[in-house]
């Protein structure tokens, strides 16, 4: 081809060009680790996403779950202090507040930091992981690791089910691996499962195995990384009526405590269970035909 028709095919190409770059995604930049309270680890391009406004209930609202409450929060402030302080494993029934206690821990420690030592203090960080990013987990750390800053790393909803062997890479980077847990990161989960795995796989486990005790604790052993087991369980009628009753108290929902209950008996058993989640979904639907903003 003469040098005249490359150059005429110049123009061309450059608007093709200029077509593809903007057809191409925006390359996505990671956020700094200084820029917010709370991120979301997004393992497709090992980048982290800053949460401004994090969904949560404030601490004074849980209620049935005082013991909890109480022991997570202690754990976090001797974490937030520099002194030792255990990962935590909080499993149990569902809608019973388990991912509520950890974010709710995580901003009463922080306003205690911000409160006790000033604007220069640094707070506490909660990343979250997703259950699926689970094996980018050593790349996380050694993220963390450098950036020094004290960081709750927290899962929700964890468990293995099947042929699942992404336990084996968590396993390691709590308590196994040769560099161990950075000293600035706790690990914090929450399940349904005390084990971490569903029981027919504990009993497939015991009735195939040569050795059937080194198979089982092979996976169990993982739950034993946490320091922490704070159970959850499904709440009486006495502690469902004190969530409603606090909630409605928090939102100035004025209503007769006579109609609080009957209502929020008549949701509970249209949903077949009473917890926490049931009990702020009644809030919501209370909240709407009074015309009541929930902020």
């Amino acid at each position: 081809m003469s040098d005249s028709k490359i150059e005429d095919l110049i123009p061309l190409l450059t608007r093709v060009a200029a077509a593809l770059e903007r057809l191409a995604p925006p390359e996505i930049q990671s956020a700094s680790l200084d820029a917010a309270d709370a991120f979301v680890w997004q393992a497709e391009y090992d980048g982290l996403e800053a949460i401004e406004n994090v969904s949560r209930v404030d601490f004074e609202l849980l209620q049935g779950i005082d013991r909890q409450s109480d022991t997570l929060l202690d754990n976090t402030r001797r974490f937030a202090q520099g002194l030792p302080a255990n990962n935590a494993l909080l499993w149990g029934a569902r809608g019973m507040g388990k991912s509520s206690l950890v974010k709710a821990v995580h901003a009463t420690v922080n306003r205690e930091i911000r409160q006790n030592a000033g604007s220069d203090a640094t707070p506490l960080a909660l990343v979250e992981i997703h259950r699926e990013d689970i094996p980018s987990l050593p790349r996380l750390l050694h993220r963390l690791r450098k950036s020094g800053r004290p960081c709750i790393l927290f899962c929700d909803d964890l468990s293995f089910d099947g042929d699942d062997s992404t336990y084996k890479s968590l396993k390691g980077v709590l308590e196994g691996g040769i560099e161990g847990r950075p000293a600035n990161v706790i690990f914090y989960a929450t399940s349904n499962r005390r084990h971490l795995m569903a029981r027919d796989m504990i009993e497939n486990e015991r009735s195939t195995a040569i050795h059937t005790s080194e198979a089982v604790e092979e996976k169990v052993s993982l739950s034993d990384r946490f320091g922490l087991w704070l159970g959850f369980h499904n709440c009486d009628q006495v502690t469902f009526f004190a969530m409603i009753e606090g909630y409605a108290a928090r939102y100035g929902l004025d209503v007769p405590v006579e109609q609080l209950q009957a209502e929020s008996r008549e949701w509970s058993i249209t949903r077949g269970s009473r917890s926490g989640r049931v009990a702020w979904q009644y809030i919501q639907d209370l909240a709407g035909r009074l015309g009541k903003r929930l902020s």
